[in-house]
């Protein structure tokens, strides 16, 4: 199961997540369309190679293990699916 991305980054989007991602699947980038209107950053997780590099980085602790996604934030799963259309 991919990474996912939280609540906890709604509104923060400190990006260094995506610095930190060895295979560029965490969007929208500060330079893609939408990436400074987004309320969030999302891992896309056909891309994500369930690596862990963005765990450490997340100032605000929002990227968790799918399987170890807090209940409360399950709907996260899919926001990320319907973000990259799957």
């Amino acid at each position: 199961m991919a990474y996912v991305i939280a609540e906890p980054c709604i509104g923060t989007k400190d990006r260094a997540c995506v610095d930190a991602c060895p295979v560029d699947c965490i969007h929208p980038k500060a330079d893609e369309a939408g990436g400074d209107t987004a309320e969030q950053l999302f891992i896309d997780p056909v891309e994500c190679i369930d690596c862990g590099a963005c765990v450490p980085v997340c100032p605000v602790s929002a990227i968790y293990a799918g399987d170890d996604l807090p209940e409360k934030w399950e709907e996260f799963k899919d926001k990320a699916a319907a973000h990259f259309g799957r």
